[in-house]
């Protein structure tokens, strides 16, 4: 690892996949596939400014699912990984568990917000008072379908989600997102990423639909 992985991310145009977990009972060669054609379309009218740089969110090793889509697309492009995972007081295992294959940097969720605060100052409470109306809110109706209330992890996990992406965009003037299924499931981590659109630490032009 870089000692200072900020220093370097800026030489890189980050690509985020987000989507399902090891529950995702597709091929996942099949779905990478998908993606790469997306993705190389997405680019032909879009070019990247630099190389591309995969930023994984602390995935363990898995058969099927996002861990396993990533490393196909990683592969086809040729990208190096980057990997940002929950700080060890959030989430004991999610560092120690994640998946360092071609990881060239790595960020814990804390160095991520630093810098988006140190930047943007107001952005991460933004983040955070949204991801919070938007759980309540999705509580309130599950309340009225009978269903328990989200897990609790949903928070820290939409949070480096959201910030992940803002910070990143930021550093490196832009990025591309690209999802893994075309319906998004409102009661996922995926669905947060409305949350950061309609804050505008994303813009609409960095997604690739998976079509």
């Amino acid at each position: 690892m870089v000692p200072d992985p900020f220093a370097h991310l800026s030489a890189y145009h980050p690509v985020v996949i987000e989507g399902m977990g090891a529950y995702d009972r597709r091929d996942p060669a099949e779905v990478a596939g998908a993606l790469v054609g997306r993705l190389e379309e997405h680019w032909r009218a879009n070019p990247p400014p630099r190389p591309g740089l995969l930023v994984l969110q602390g995935d363990p090793p898995a058969p099927r699912g996002i861990a396993a889509i990533t490393p196909r697309v990683a592969a086809h492009f040729k990208m190096g990984r980057a990997l940002v995972c929950l700080d060890e007081e959030l989430a004991d295992y999610h560092a120690r568990d994640a998946d360092r294959r071609n990881v060239v940097l790595e960020f814990r969720y804390s160095q991520l917000r630093a810098f988006l605060a140190g930047n943007q100052p107001e952005a991460p409470s933004r983040l955070e008072r949204a991801v919070d109306e938007r759980i309540e809110a999705m509580n309130a109706r599950r309340r009225v379908l009978g269903k328990s209330r989200l897990p609790s992890y949903f928070r820290d996990f939409a949070l480096l989600q959201e910030v992940t992406k803002a910070a990143c965009r930021f550093r490196c003037g832009g990025l591309t997102v690209a999802h893994t299924a075309e319906e998004i499931h409102e009661c996922s981590v995926t669905g947060f990423f409305t949350v950061g659109l309609e804050l505008g630490m994303v813009q609409a032009g960095d997604f690739v639909p998976f079509r």
